[in-house]
């Protein structure tokens, strides 16, 4: 089993920098991690404090105000506190969350009292914020009072999927590091050897899943993933001979899922390309098991009027990170499909 950084999938850059920060043994008292869920943020900090504390022999050793001595540049995940932290049992390694959604002031002022004390066992003791723009006002004003004066020996990393979601004074005070989405095929790779999906159903959801590990593993616990996902289809293929109220019933039936929005509309862009690239590249397609029928309504559709689909979709997921009105905004999106289909 893989046990440093290696691990971590399409994120070179991220890698690069926080091993060059152990390698020269100089750690920024506070990281920002910011990038889509489910694309190792999470997983990276583990492994950083991990680094920091592993007890095998280091690339480094110089020791000065500003530096530790003895970091190695990847954890060896066997030392007595490389299994600790892997195990989340080690008492110098805080996780700090939101209850449910949110984190509060009450949390922070715990924090506060832990990092008042001195370490138990770590050389570097490490916080990770996961989900910090959870942070509440009154959470985010005493969290930035920590940062301001942080305490000695202690490395503290949030992670959010964007900056702006945080207080600017929170993210001046953080060396900040982007995280990339997944690569299609990274993400088919680890569905096939992690849960064991067959490679044209994985390469299915990872392209669904649009970058995002977490997202792709929780269509694959939906056991109704694929009928989901035929549903759809079916919609889009009918969608141009569909009667008016049928079409905004659909709308109605997708805005009630809100959760499912995102990834019903990458579904959607998938199949759309699949039409559009068939007639070029046919061992190309995303939707393999679906090839008979791609080629079939890839032969009777314009290839401007599929880019104006491909468009028209995109557009709405656009609106829709805006936060604009979910169902006006599909019952548009069908509407334009519908015609340009036609």
């Amino acid at each position: 089993m893989v046990a440093g950084f290696e691990r971590i999938k399409d994120q070179s850059l991220p890698i690069r920098l926080l091993t060059t920060f152990l390698r020269k043994g100089i750690v920024p008292h506070a990281l920002l991690f910011t990038g889509m869920e489910g694309v190792g943020k999470k997983s990276t900090a583990r492994l950083f404090a991990m680094a920091c504390n592993c007890q095998a022999p280091a690339s480094v050793a110089t020791v000065d105000n500003n530096r530790l001595s003895g970091f190695p540049e990847n954890p060896c995940g066997q030392c007595k506190a490389c299994r600790k932290i892997a195990s989340n049992t080690h008492p110098d390694v805080i996780w700090i969350k939101p209850e449910p959604v949110l984190i509060r002031i009450s949390q922070v002022r715990e924090l506060n009292k832990n990092l008042a004390l001195k370490p138990y066992e770590a050389r570097y003791r490490v916080v990770v914020m996961s989900d910090a723009q959870s942070l509440n006002p009154e959470a985010a004003n005493a969290f930035l009072k920590m940062l301001e004066e942080p305490p000695d020996k202690t490395l503290l990393i949030l992670t959010a999927e964007r900056a702006s979601d945080l207080l600017p004074t929170i993210v001046s005070r953080c060396q900040r590091i982007r995280f990339n989405p997944l690569s299609t095929d990274s993400l088919s790779s680890m569905l096939v050897d992690q849960n064991r999906l067959d490679p044209v159903v994985a390469a299915v959801v990872a392209e669904a899943a649009a970058g995002s590990y977490g997202r792709a593993r929780a269509f694959v616990k939906d056991k109704r993933w694929m009928d989901k996902r035929n549903w759809l289809i079916n919609q889009l293929e009918t969608i141009s001979v569909q009667p008016v109220e049928n079409i905004l019933a659909t709308a109605s039936r997708l805005s009630k899922k809100k959760d499912t929005v995102a990834e019903m509309l990458a579904i959607a862009t998938c199949w759309l390309r699949d039409i559009a690239v068939y007639r070029f590249a046919p061992d190309n397609i995303i939707n393999k098991d679906l090839a008979a029928r791609v080629c079939a309504v890839s032969q009777n559709s314009p290839l401007n009027s599929l880019l104006d689909q491909i468009d028209a979709v995109q557009e709405a997921q656009k609106k829709l990170k805006a936060n604009t009105n979910l169902r006006l905004t599909l019952e548009g999106l069908l509407l334009k499909l519908a015609a340009l289909a036609a």
